[in-house]
């Protein structure tokens, strides 16, 4: 699939993918802060953005989308950040084709599965919750984000959330609104997006190629303690970073931190 891709800077390449109800876009600012060291690539992923609907939307084809855009840009290796749904296909692309990633940051996601034990039931429910109060807003009528914003506050009374999935709105050439998500592929791709990488973990995978560094919030509880050991069975020497006063939207939260900790990766081994 041909994705929408924005580029700026110069130098190495170095890919984001965004995370669910994200785009390039929500990138921009840790981009333009690295873009005097690498050229920065931000895709739209499928189902996201200005980048094409499809009804498949998992982890192998968010890889397959990536190795797409890599082959177009003639890209043999690339730096590659993922954030929560983004840094699940990027470990997904990483344990495919690691001869194509020259280092890989993950931010605020583990390798493991969110959604099959009882305990991370919130994840499922919390997104089922979101994407059911997108899908039922009624556009009929609307005139500006503020109508929509109301509809949405009936089911999402967290302003912050609101404003981020109101970035996903498009105003048409009629004036009329909708949404750029695919909302119902999403639905439908929830399990699919719960998924780890199980498979490649019960294999013995070990990815030690290139240097790794996951990047997490402090307050986020993405990656547990727990975590750090199903990360150093696929990644043995991955480093661990805590971003303190961030939840999972830590590049919008503490976007100075974020940045200086990118930075110290590249600057340290690129």
């Amino acid at each position: 699939m041909k994705l929408h891709v924005q580029r700026l800077g110069k130098g190495f390449p170095f890919i984001i993918l965004h995370g669910l109800y994200g785009s390039g876009d929500n990138w921009l600012t840790i981009a333009r802060n690295i873009s005097g060291l690498c050229e920065v690539f931000l895709p739209d992923q499928r189902n996201h953005g200005k980048s094409p609907h499809s009804g498949e939307h998992n982890y192998q084809v968010l890889a397959d989308d990536l190795l797409e855009m890599m082959d177009e840009y003639s890209l043999s290796k690339a730096v590659i950040l993922g954030h929560s749904m983004g840094g699940k296909a990027a470990m997904w692309f990483a344990a495919q084709h690691p001869s194509r990633v020259s280092q890989l940051i993950i931010v605020d996601i583990s390798p493991r599965s969110y959604f099959d034990s009882s305990d991370e039931g919130s994840h499922s429910a919390y997104h089922l919750k979101v994407l059911g109060a997108m899908a039922a807003v009624d556009f009929n009528g609307v005139t500006g984000l503020g109508t929509i914003d109301r509809q949405l506050e009936e089911s999402l009374p967290d302003k912050s959330l609101r404003q981020f999935l109101l970035k996903n709105i498009e105003k048409k050439s009629d004036s009329s609104f909708s949404w750029r998500l695919n909302i119902n592929t999403l639905i439908e791709s929830l399990p699919d997006l719960g998924a780890g990488l199980e498979p490649f973990i019960a294999s013995g995978k070990v990815i030690n190629q290139f240097p790794v560094l996951f990047i997490r919030g402090e307050n986020s509880g993405y990656i547990k303690e727990s975590d750090i050991e199903i990360i150093r069975q696929l990644f043995p020497e991955a480093k661990v970073v805590t971003i303190g006063n961030a939840g999972h939207w830590l590049h919008a939260e503490q976007p100075a931190a974020v940045i200086a900790a990118i930075r110290k990766q590249l600057t340290g081994s690129v």
